[in-house]
């Protein structure tokens, strides 16, 4: 199979009408503007280091790339022609917010190869979006979906969990909702409490309680768990793992994992295998619990530190756990042997 990259690069905060509670830009990419010269530079140094088969797309993240200077946008968008035109670069993907959709905006992107936007959805209840101030409502949202997907774009949809005012409820909603709009793609954002951000504030006075750690990873699984079902893959859960993030200080409060997404995933894993058990007879403390899951899949199931083997032999009943990997099992599923 051929292997896809993705080429990022990191547009902090340029183009954003508002500040919402959570934002911290500058944080989160960890990088400056970047002009189109330095774009090209570093474009073609890591062409230069892939292998010569491998499928390609430039992706301008971070900020709001369809609300930043409309030239600025152009002389980006420009740059990257270049790639698409000798082959090096199949696609480019952007970044943006519901609200600065429009039919105009949608033309410029079409115009330069535009192919996938992702949409800062982070909520489908005006409820929470109002309590973390993001500007703009649900009906915002469903607008974008929709010129989207009938301009022909491919649309990712963009979550938090965790937010002001958000319940598991809210959460599952929004998941749900997402795939309802007709993304085909989701990413799951636990909220990280960066120092300096409004959200720092409200953790500090008590108006806004941080998740542990355990609940964001249930409640982001719960998520998780409705893409699967609608066969919605999930590109990501959590923010990039990055140098910035363990400076102290940075995290203001509650719990940043750097593999959040690998917890994510084997509490979806153990859930399953749970529900499955509590279906079967019980074991008895001579048996030997047997599992078959997918390739890659082993550690999900094993958990970090064996976790996820401790927990399974503690509620199954059984003495012992084998777990292997099949390739005839799918992913996300297992057998139980």
């Amino acid at each position: 199979m051929k292997k896809h990259v993705n080429i990022p690069f990191f547009i902090p905060h340029l183009g954003c009408p508002n500040a919402c509670v959570f934002c911290d830009q500058h944080t989160i990419s960890g990088a400056e503007e970047i002009s189109p010269e330095a774009f090209t530079r570093e474009a073609e140094t890591i062409l230069a280091s892939l292998p010569p088969d491998t499928g390609t797309e430039i992706a301008f993240f971070g900020g709001s790339f369809t609300g930043i200077d409309r030239n600025y946008m152009l002389s980006l968008l420009s740059a990257a022609d270049r790639f698409l035109e000798d082959g090096r670069v199949s696609s480019i993907r952007v970044s943006t917010r519901p609200d600065l959709i429009d039919p105009d905006v949608l033309s410029v992107l079409k115009s330069h190869g535009v192919k996938t936007v992702e949409l800062g959805i982070q909520s489908t209840s005006d409820v929470v979006l109002s309590a973390s101030k993001r500007g703009h409502s649900f009906a915002d949202t469903a607008r974008a979906c929709a010129l989207l997907l009938e301009a022909g774009f491919t649309v990712v949809g963009q979550m938090m969990i965790g937010l002001p005012g958000s319940t598991p409820e809210d959460e599952v909603n929004t998941a749900k909702t997402i795939v309802s709009l007709g993304c085909t793609g989701a990413r799951i954002y636990p909220t990280v409490v960066l120092s300096g951000t409004e959200l720092a504030f409200m953790a500090k006075s008590g108006s806004y309680r941080p998740l542990p750690l355990s609940e964001a990873v249930a409640r982001s699984a719960a998520a998780y768990r409705v893409f699967l079902k609608n066969g919605v893959p999930v590109i990501r859960v959590g923010l990039c793992a990055g140098e910035q993030y363990r400076k102290p200080g940075t995290v203001a409060a509650g719990e940043y994992h750097p593999a959040i997404g690998e917890l994510v995933q084997s509490r979806v894993m153990l859930d399953a295998i749970l529900e499955a058990l509590g279906e079967r007879p019980s074991l008895s403390a001579s048996d030997t619990l047997r599992i078959a899951v997918a390739p890659g899949f082993l550690s999900r199931v094993i958990g970090q530190g064996g976790a996820g083997r401790r927990e399974l032999l503690a509620k199954s009943g059984a003495k012992r756990l084998f777990v292997t990997e099949s390739a005839s099992v799918p992913p996300f599923s297992f057998d139980i042997l």
